[in-house]
C-alpha cells in the first residue's frame, strides 16, 4: 500500500518537474518547483513511516520550511526585478 503511495508521489514529482522545465511563465515554473518541494517533503514522511524512521519527519519539516522560504525569496526577487523594469520605462 505504501509503496503504491510512494510511486504515485514520485509520478506527480516527475509531472511537476516537467512543468517546471516547460512552464510558459516564471510563475508557472515557481509553482511547479514549490509543488516538487512539497511532494518531496510528503515522500520523506511516507518513507519515515514505511521504514519506521521518525527522524525523517524532522528532515521533512525542515525541507518544507526551506522550500517555503526559497519560493518566497524567488517570488520577491522576480517581483522586484519586474518592478524595476517598469520604473525604467517611466523615466524614458
Amino acid at each position: 500500500m505504501y509503496t503504491v503511495v510512494s510511486l504515485a508521489i514520485l509520478m506527480t514529482m516527475v509531472l511537476a518537474l516537467a512543468r517546471a522545465l516547460r512552464g510558459p511563465t516564471i510563475y508557472d515554473r515557481v509553482l511547479a518547483v514549490n509543488l516538487f518541494g512539497t511532494k518531496t517533503a510528503l515522500l520523506l514522511s511516507v518513507i519515515a513511516f514505511l521504514f519506521n524512521r521518525p527522524d525523517f519527519l524532522d528532515l521533512a519539516l525542515a525541507y518544507a520550511l526551506i522550500n517555503l522560504v526559497g519560493v518566497l525569496a524567488v517570488l520577491q526577487f522576480t517581483q522586484m526585478k519586474s518592478g524595476k523594469a517598469d520604473e525604467a520605462k517611466d523615466y524614458d
